[in-house]
C-alpha cells in the first residue's frame, strides 16, 4: 500500500542557476570523473572556456590564446574582443546571457546555449574573469558560483581580451588529476582545426599551417599510407582522407563548428555514405561499401548555423539541417565529395589507381573471410543467448537513454572468480562484464583472421560491435582488470596487443584502460584502509597503528563482492592506455612483441634501477 505523504506548497522548490548546476552537474558537463579519462568533467570545464576564446578567433579577433595550469588551477587570456565590461559578472552568472544569440555577432558558433561558462563557475571552488577592452579592465571573483567580490571598473593598459581562471571543486570532481595528455590532444584538434591560431600552454606551443592535412600526418606514420592525403577545403566543410596499408577498420576524425564529435553524427554518416557514392560513380563499379571504406582514414569538419547535439557535451551532431539557404547536412555533404573528391581522382591518377587496388584486394579478403566471418558471427551470437561470455548492462539490455552510451564500461576480466565477484558488485546499469577463458593468443604481426578464427577474439569484437568502425562502439570505457601479479600483467599486454594490431583507435581515441585494484588492506576495529601500493601501506600503518591487520591480496578473485564495489565505483582508479605521439603503432608493437628479446631485456633492466633508485630516494 502507498504512504500517505503529503504533497503541497512546500514540496516545490525553485532552484537558482548555480543550485541546479552543482545538484545536476551530469546535465552541463557530462560526466564527472577524475580526469583519467579524457571525457570526464575537468576537460569539459576548459574546452567550455576555450570555446568562447576560438569563437573569438573564428569572428577574427585575437590569433592567440595562452594557457597555464598549476596546482590543479588553470588560467586562460585570449586577445579578441574583451567581453563588453557592463556585462562580465552576467555573462558568467545569468542563465541564457551571452553574446551568441546574436547572430551578428557570432555566425557560427558552438557554445548556443549561455550555459557553459556559468557551469564552469558553480562547478569551481574559485573562479575569476577579467576584461580589458577600450583601455580599461572589469573583474570579479566569485566560489561555487556565489559572487565574492566584483572590482570596480578601472583603466589598463594590458591588450583586449578576457581572462578566466578556475580550480574545479573538489568536493565533485574527487581526487582530480589533470592529464597533459589528455588536454594536448585537444588543444591539437583546436590548432587543425583553426589554421593560423596559436596555442600556448605551459610554454609549449601548437600551431598548424594545413588544418586537417596536419592532423592525418601526425596520427599515422607516413610509410603506412598507401597514397598522399587527400585534402579539400570548401567554405563550411573540410576533408582529409587517405588509406592504410595495415590498418583494418575505418578511422573517422569528425568535427562540428570546432567541436570533437567523438561519437560521430549525421555528419559523418553523411560522410561515410558520400565516399562509397563517390568511388562507385568514378570507377563505374559496385563495390561493396566495407571495401570502400576498409582501413580508411578520414577526417571532416563542418560549419552549421546552429547546431543540435545529442547532449550537453555535444559529443554527437543531431542536426540534419546546415541553417539558412543551405540544403541538409546529407545533401550538402555528398555534393561536395562527389563533385571535389571525384575530381581529384580524375586529376591525380595514381591515387586512382592505387585506391582502385586497395578496393579491390579487400574485396579479395571479404570474399576469403566471408564463410569464417559468418561462422564467427554465428558462434558469437549463440555465446550471446546463452550469456555465456558477457553480462551486459541494462544500458544496452533495456535500451535506456541514448545518451548515456558515454557513461557505459565493459570490464574484461580473467577467470570466473574474478567475474563473479565485478559481476556482482558492478552498478547494472552501465557495467557489463566480458570473462576471459585463460591467456589470450599472442596476435602480434597476425592477420585479421584470427580474429574470427580465435573464439575470445571473436566474441569480443561482437561484444564491443566494433568490426567496421567505432561508429557503433558499444561501451565507451573498456577496462582491463586482471590480477597484479606477473600472469595479469601478461595478460594485459597481450590483450593491448591485440588492440594496436587490428583495433589501434580504441586506444588512440582514449577507450582503454587499466583497473587499478588495491595490494593490501590495513584495518583496525574501527577503520579499513585499502592501499595500492607500499607506501600507501606505510602510511596506513601509521594512522591505524602496528596493531592493524594486514591483508595482501593476491588476486582480484580473493576480494569479496562487498568489497570489490568499493573499487569500481565512484572511486574507481584506472589508468588509461596512452601512446607516445612520437611512436607509431608499428614501432610499439616491434618493440614489445618482435624477436628483439636483448633490447627488451637491457629496457627492463635500466627501467627496474631507474625504479628501484626512485624507492630509495623515497625511503630516506
Amino acid at each position: 500500500m502507498a504512504q500517505n505523504t503529503q504533497y503541497t506548497e512546500d514540496n516545490i522548490r525553485s532552484l537558482d542557476w548555480k543550485e541546479h548546476i552543482r545538484m545536476r552537474p551530469g546535465m552541463y558537463i557530462g560526466k564527472l570523473g577524475d580526469g583519467s579519462s579524457s571525457d570526464d568533467g575537468i576537460y569539459i570545464l576548459l574546452k567550455e572556456v576555450l570555446d568562447n576564446c576560438i569563437d573569438e578567433f573564428v569572428m577574427g579577433a585575437g590569433k592567440t590564446i595562452d594557457i597555464k595550469l598549476d596546482e590543479g588551477q588553470i588560467s586562460v587570456r585570449d586577445y579578441g574582443r574583451g567581453i563588453p565590461l557592463g556585462k562580465v559578472v552576467d555573462v558568467v552568472s545569468k542563465m541564457n546571457t551571452g553574446g551568441k544569440y546574436d547572430t551578428r555577432a557570432f555566425k557560427k558558433s558552438v557554445g548556443l546555449n549561455g550555459v557553459g561558462t556559468k557551469a564552469v563557475n558553480a562547478l569551481s571552488s574559485e573562479f575569476r574573469v577579467a576584461s580589458f577592452r577600450d583601455n580599461q579592465t572589469k573583474s570579479a571573483v566569485f566560489s561555487f558560483g556565489n559572487l565574492i567580490e566584483e572590482i570596480p571598473q578601472e583603466e589598463s593598459k594590458a591588450r583586449r581580451g578576457t581572462l578566466v581562471q578556475f580550480t574545479p571543486d573538489s568536493q565533485i570532481f574527487k581526487n582530480y588529476k589533470y592529464r597533459f595528455e589528455y588536454i594536448e590532444k585537444m588543444l591539437r584538434n583546436y590548432v587543425y582545426l583553426n589554421p593560423g591560431l596559436t596555442i600556448v600552454f605551459n610554454g609549449e606551443k601548437f600551431f598548424s599551417e594545413n588544418g586537417l592535412k596536419d592532423l592525418l600526418e601526425d596520427q599515422t606514420n607516413v610509410s603506412d599510407l598507401l597514397y598522399p592525403i587527400i585534402h579539400l577545403r570548401g567554405e563550411d566543410i573540410e576533408i582529409a582522407l587517405t588509406h592504410s596499408r595495415t590498418q583494418y577498420s575505418e578511422e573517422y576524425h569528425s568535427f562540428v563548428n570546432g567541436q570533437h564529435t567523438t561519437q560521430g553524427g549525421t555528419h559523418q554518416a553523411a560522410f561515410r555514405e558520400a565516399l562509397v557514392k563517390t568511388v562507385r560513380e568514378h570507377f563505374g563499379k559496385n563495390y561493396d561499401a566495407s571495401d570502400i571504406r576498409k582501413s580508411v582514414i578520414a577526417a571532416i569538419s563542418i560549419k552549421v548555423m546552429e547546431p543540435v547535439f545529442e547532449s550537453q557535451t555535444k559529443t554527437k551532431l543531431g542536426s540534419t539541417d546546415m541553417g539558412g539557404d543551405l540544403p541538409t547536412v546529407r545533401t550538402y555533404i555528398n555534393d561536395y565529395v562527389s563533385t571535389q573528391l571525384d575530381n581529384y581522382l580524375h586529376k591525380n591518377t595514381e591515387v586512382a589507381e592505387a585506391l582502385q587496388r586497395k578496393i579491390i584486394q579487400a574485396e579479395k579478403e571479404r570474399k576469403e573471410l566471408s564463410g569464417i566471418r559468418k561462422l564467427a558471427r554465428e558462434r558469437a551470437k549463440k555465446a550471446s543467448l546463452h550469456n555465456k561470455k558477457l553480462r551486459d548492462c541494462r544500458v544496452h539490455l533495456n535500451d535506456l537513454k541514448k545518451d548515456r552510451r558515454l557513461e557505459t564500461t565493459l570490464f574484461i576480466t580473467e577467470g570466473d572468480s574474478a567475474s563473479g565477484s565485478i559481476t556482482k558488485s558492478r552498478d547494472v546499469n552501465t557495467q557489463a562484464v566480458f570473462s576471459l577463458r585463460g591467456k589470450p593468443l599472442n596476435s602480434y604481426g597476425m592477420h585479421k583472421k584470427v580474429v574470427y578464427e580465435n573464439e575470445e577474439f571473436n566474441l569480443l569484437q561482437a561484444a564491443l560491435n566494433i568490426e567496421e568502425s567505432l561508429e557503433n562502439l558499444r561501451y565507451n570505457n573498456i577496462i582491463i582488470a586482471t590480477d597484479a601479479d606477473v600472469d595479469g600483467m601478461h595478460i594485459r599486454l597481450l590483450l593491448i596487443t591485440f588492440f594496436l594490431q587490428f583495433f589501434p583507435e580504441l586506444i588512440k581515441e582514449g577507450h582503454i584502460y587499466i583497473l587499478q585494484t588495491p595490494l593490501f588492506r590495513v584495518r583496525n576495529r574501527k577503520k579499513t584502509i585499502y592501499c595500492y601500493s607500499e607506501e600507501e601501506r606505510r602510511s596506513a600503518l601509521q594512522e591505524l597503528g602496528n596493531q592493524s591487520e594486514i591483508t595482501r591480496f593476491k588476486g582480484l578473485g580473493e576480494i569479496s563482492p562487498d568489497e570489490f564495489k568499493h573499487f569500481i565505483g565512484e572511486d574507481m582508479r584506472i589508468d588509461p592506455v596512452l601512446m607516445d605521439k612520437n611512436t607509431t603503432v608499428e614501432e610499439l608493437l616491434a618493440f614489445y612483441m618482435g624477436k628483439n628479446t636483448q633490447d627488451r631485456q637491457n629496457f627492463i633492466i635500466d627501467n627496474l634501477k631507474v625504479e628501484l633508485d626512485l624507492i630509495e630516494e623515497k625511503a630516506n
